[in-house]
């Protein structure tokens, strides 16, 4: 079964920032995604649990949700694993998902 990829608007904009090789890495990695979303990457936990991340172009990471029942993987969040930095991209997550700028899967 192949999976619908889609990004949320903060996605797009987070992809846009960076230059056009890592830009193009981070792609490729989520086109991947479209076969088996969720024996790829790691299942995050705690507040961001029902989410999973995938690692892509070096330390960059890309948050995303499989939606089975619409067969689609939702992109949400891509950016730098930066542990213990403000500018961290689980850190990022958390806080759009606090503004409501996306929304975690019940459950």
């Amino acid at each position: 079964m192949t999976y619908k990829i889609s990004f949320t608007v903060t996605a797009r904009e987070m992809l846009r920032a960076h230059d056009r090789n890592v830009r193009a890495t981070i792609l490729e990695k989520i086109k991947g995604l479209a076969h088996e979303p969720e024996k790829q990457g790691k299942a995050l936990t705690h507040s961001l649990k029902g989410l999973r991340s995938i690692r892509a172009a070096g330390r960059y990471r890309v948050v995303y949700q499989v939606e089975r029942s619409k067969v689609m993987v939702l992109v949400l969040a891509i950016g730098l694993r930066k542990e213990n930095d403000s500018k961290d991209i689980y850190l990022l997550a958390k806080r759009l998902i606090k503004l409501g700028l996306i929304v975690p899967p019940e459950g």
